[in-house]
């Protein structure tokens, strides 16, 4: 691979991140995620098949580092038992591409049959795809064309999926006013810990 061909893929990837669609959607994903989490102590329930579930867990992984507790659920899974997860005040963030992805319709379907108040958030690139109707805030890719030299295994999407993770987990940090102390608190050993120690003693 080129030099130019390398800088033109980072081009693409990076015209895509900014033209991210933006709408008072992140808002109300993160007043939803406060509200459920933070303030009534529920958790935040990500879940997603394939790559799409690899960046559900990466978001989920990153909320329970900085002061929203949440777990993976496997779509295929939910419906072996470990739907039993959910419990009162949760709110399930669910990544799909196609917005059509059957597991998680089946998932949503299922965890809507245990828990009929459920909440949702969506990250998709399809504004007309089955699950839009239903959720409780969508939040939109752009559906950008993947770099893949295919067009087809997921490179860009999944780079549009965690950068409005990201967007999520830092609004709902600043909403919900996480400071380094809390931080230190939950990274004990490594170079974060260390870092989040010190910023908090100055």
């Amino acid at each position: 691979m080129t030099n130019e061909e390398i800088r033109q893929l980072l081009q693409d990837e990076a015209k895509a991140v900014l033209s991210l669609p933006i709408t008072d959607q992140y808002q109300k994903a993160i007043d939803l995620i406060v509200e459920q989490v933070n303030h009534k102590g529920g958790k935040l329930v990500a879940s997603g098949m394939g790559k799409a579930g690899q960046i559900a867990m990466n978001i989920s992984t990153t909320f329970s580092s900085t002061g929203t507790p949440s777990v993976f659920l496997h779509p295929s899974e939910a419906q072996h038992g470990d739907l039993g997860l959910l419990q009162k005040n949760d709110i399930l963030l669910v990544v799909s591409n196609s917005g059509k992805t059957r597991e998680i319709i089946e998932l949503i379907q299922l965890a809507r049959g245990l828990k009929p108040d459920i909440k949702f958030i969506l990250i998709t690139g399809n504004p007309n795809g089955e699950l839009v109707k239903d959720a409780d805030a969508v939040l939109l890719t752009g559906n950008p064309p993947e770099v893949c030299a295919l067009g087809l295994a997921p490179t860009t999407s999944t780079t549009m999926m965690t950068v409005i993770g990201d967007i999520l987990v830092v609004g709902t940090m600043k909403q919900i006013h996480f400071s380094y102390e809390e931080y230190a608190k939950r990274h004990h050993g490594g170079y974060l810990g260390q870092k989040s120690r010190e910023n908090s003693q100055k």
